[in-house]
């Protein structure tokens, strides 16, 4: 039986500030932002997730629209549901919802997810989704298509981006994402640290 969303849970989930609809980017098109981190996979079902959508935000997506899609720290142990909830959800979604999706801005994209989607994406994830995919390895980059003083980013965010620019192989996972030491060199020449942030 289909556990049904109280609304105590509608609540929980607008709070936790996951899914935001909120500005638009450089062609016109409403943005909905969604930041992984905040993401509760311990706690939070299918079937709630796909009913708040249905409730919330999908009546507000009823025009051309992109996503913003903020990956930063984001951990398959603690905000990661897994690829078939993943799956589960995109299959959820109304097909006028799918066609209305245009862009989905990937922002800080780790070599594990990027592999992933590379590999399997296109399989995954039908209806040419895939094919909508932009990375944005920087928000620098992302303001070449997003209007910037619309869009709200957490400080968390902002941070990492000023650590991938004094340490750019954290990109590649080929360096810890964890001391920010700006002084020290980028990559230890005997053993690489592997980013163990993320899919796989």
């Amino acid at each position: 039986m289909a556990e049904e969303l109280s609304p105590e849970q509608e609540n929980e989930i607008k709070k936790l500030n996951v899914f935001k609809i909120k500005g638009r980017d450089k062609r016109g098109r409403k943005i909905l932002r969604i930041i992984g981190k905040y993401f509760p996979a311990k706690e939070l079902s299918l079937d709630v997730l796909n009913q708040y959508l249905q409730k919330k935000i999908f009546p507000k997506l009823e025009r051309p629209f992109a996503v913003v899609y903020i990956h930063t720290e984001v951990c398959k142990s603690e905000n990661f549901p897994g690829i078939s909830f993943l799956r589960s959800v995109y299959d959820s979604i109304p097909v006028t919802i799918k066609q209305n999706l245009e862009t989905v801005y990937f922002v800080h994209p780790d070599l594990q997810s990027r592999l992933f989607l590379a590999t399997f994406g296109r399989f995954i994830f039908t209806g040419g989704l895939y094919g909508k995919l932009q990375y944005v390895s920087r928000l620098d980059y992302l303001w070449d298509h997003v209007r910037r003083n619309k869009m709200e980013i957490p400080e968390f965010v902002r941070d990492h981006d000023e650590d991938l620019e004094y340490r750019p192989m954290m990109d590649y996972g080929v360096e810890s994402d964890h001391p920010r030491v700006y002084g020290a060199p980028a990559v230890d020449s005997s053993v690489a640290m592997y980013s163990t942030r993320c899919i796989s």
